[in-house]
């Protein structure tokens, strides 16, 4: 029987780790440009359902950012943990 990789042991603990870690980084980006810009640029907040994810509003630019953030971050886990996987096994 063969070992399975490292990161497909770990797959839930990719998606987990790196949305939570990169949801939470983007969400500091949002604070940041929300201190440095204001909502000046954003016709509307964009707060309530479908346009709390709409690119266009306040709200759903910084979301967006953080799904983007964690998908980023899920990727780099991925590939930390497949070269890790490679230096094991070598």
């Amino acid at each position: 029987m063969q070992k399975k990789s490292i990161s497909s042991r770990a797959f839930w603990l990719i998606i987990v780790a790196g949305m939570t870690t990169g949801m939470g980084n983007g969400s500091v980006f949002g604070a940041a440009m929300m201190c440095l810009l204001g909502r000046g640029p954003f016709a509307s907040w964009g707060g309530e359902g479908a346009t709390a994810y709409d690119p266009a509003t306040f709200t759903g630019f910084i979301d967006m950012a953080m799904i983007i953030f964690g998908i980023a971050f899920c990727i780099i886990l991925a590939i930390g943990l497949k070269k890790h996987d490679a230096l094991e096994n070598a």
